[in-house]
């Protein structure tokens, strides 16, 4: 059911180096590999440029331990592993937005050891809460379009920088139309097509995701309404585009019917509030996004956002999708858990590596799932 029409999203995320080669031969235009989703594509875009978020392969590496500490996140490394081994070729720069502290030895040392003609790290500030962080990201977010202007040796017009918005804003809401499929009794759209639809946003020219993501809701409302949910499931986490796993749990009886992860719903959930001034447009937006652990303090504002995205699409279970070593998630873990757990959704700790073998997985997850299947005849 459903997985033709998303068969164009599917061969993005297979062969998405070889779309953003097609693309530069295409237009002319630069590549930026972007290393966090709090980089502000806006920007980008404006400037003609193809923002291109760097992912990892899932496969064994041993070109990054010199660079980074092997107890940092399995992310980082798989991600630097990329660059170093030149599979990022075809980007003319990169850029990081500030994010955690591991993620940003992986940009140093990108930018130290993978050749490119610019890099850029754009220091946003971690406490988003507080009275002066959006004064300040809007001073960051106008130094980095200042930068840009340097690169393309020409100035980027408020215009183009309000076009950029609009095509972004455009995909948000035509992701979240998706998204509102998974909210039904037997859910049209799964986990596995769903997360094909989100990463490949990061990746791909906006236009034409936005063409495609429109093509895919015109057909939607024809298809079959016909696949069971089983047990409905909430995804927690990093970046997690793990397509083996999500179908593994997905061939168990389960649907994932929501996400809270960087390569989900952190990624595209909030519009951009259009302002006059479009710098100010673009640093708010940003500030005012489902945060990262890294960004939601004093207050967890996050872990009612979880919950009302648990309650808005009837997900009954979690599994938190833990990237070993990463230290923002793992700190929030113990509260975020006990939150869902005294609002009736029990979860499952997962641990993630560059590599996940799904066999182990599979065991506990069967386990888990049956479980909740026993609690339920009670």
């Amino acid at each position: 059911m459903g997985s033709g029409l998303f068969e164009q999203f599917r061969r993005w995320y297979e062969e998405r180096h070889e779309y953003a080669r097609a693309w530069k031969a295409r237009t002319g235009g630069m590549v930026a590999a972007t290393m966090c989703t709090y980089t502000p594509e806006e920007v980008l875009i404006a400037a003609g440029m193809l923002p291109v978020r760097v992912l990892g392969a899932h496969e064994p590496q041993n070109v990054a331990e010199p660079h980074l500490f092997g107890m940092f996140c399995p992310f980082c490394r798989d991600t630097l592993a990329q660059g170093l081994l030149g599979r990022y070729d075809y980007c003319d720069g990169v850029t990081l937005t500030q994010s955690c502290i591991q993620y940003r030895q992986s940009f140093h040392s990108w930018r130290e050891h993978v050749p490119s003609a610019w890099n850029y790290y754009l220091p946003m500030p971690n406490e988003v809460q507080s009275r002066h962080a959006r004064l300040l990201h809007y001073s960051e977010v106008k130094k980095f379009r200042r930068f840009i202007e340097g690169v393309i040796a020409k100035p980027i017009s408020d215009a183009a920088l309000n076009g950029a918005i609009a095509v972004i804003n455009e995909n948000r809401r035509l992701l979240r139309q998706l998204y509102d499929y998974r909210k039904e009794t037997n859910p049209r759209v799964t986990g596995v097509e769903a997360l094909y639809a989100s990463i490949t946003a990061q990746f791909v020219d906006k236009e034409e995701h936005n063409r495609e993501l429109q093509r895919v809701l015109d057909e939607l409302p024809g298809l079959v309404n016909d696949r069971a949910a089983g047990v409905r499931c909430i995804t927690i986490g990093a970046e997690n585009d793990d397509i083996a796993f999500m179908a593994m749990v997905e061939s168990l009886g389960a649907t994932i019917v929501i996400d809270d992860q960087c390569s989900g719903t952190r990624y595209f959930w909030n519009e951009a509030r259009v302002q006059e001034d479009p710098i100010a447009t673009i640093a708010d937006r940003y500030c005012e996004r489902p945060a990262c652990p890294t960004k939601d303090y004093p207050l967890h504002t996050r872990f009612d956002h979880v919950l009302k995205l648990c309650r808005d699409y009837g997900a009954s279970a979690g599994f938190f999708l833990q990237q070993k070593f990463c230290d923002p998630h793992e700190g929030d873990y113990p509260d975020l858990k006990k939150h869902l757990d005294a609002n009736g959704i029990p979860t499952l700790l997962l641990e993630f590596d560059i590599t996940n073998a799904l066999g182990p997985f599979r065991t506990r997850i069967e386990a888990f799932l049956e479980t909740l299947g026993e609690e339920e005849l009670f």
